[in-house]
């Protein structure tokens, strides 16, 4: 013990608070979690269904998080991936 607190779980993102990430980390209620956030479920093979079966409740809403800020800058990304060829991203 070093005598400093333990480090806090990053504030969910405001676009994915209202997902429920504190039920039973189950194969089906993980992957409606998925859907819902746009994820491409049903195209995801045995082993990748196994590597996000087995995230935490924190992994699961830095994942959900993360994803939101990608989307936020898709459409800038896709713009230049459309002008130039995707030759810089």
């Amino acid at each position: 013990m070093t005598g400093q607190p333990p480090p806090t779980a990053p504030e969910p993102s405001p676009d994915t608070s209202t997902l429920d990430t504190s039920t039973s980390n189950t194969s089906t209620s993980l992957e409606a979690t998925l859907h819902a956030a746009g994820f491409p479920v049903d195209l995801l093979t045995d082993e990748q269904r196994l590597v996000l079966g087995e995230l935490t409740p924190e992994e699961l809403t830095l994942l959900l998080d993360v994803k939101s800020r990608l989307d936020a800058v898709g459409p800038e990304v896709q713009a230049h991936g459309e002008i130039a060829g995707g030759a810089l991203f």
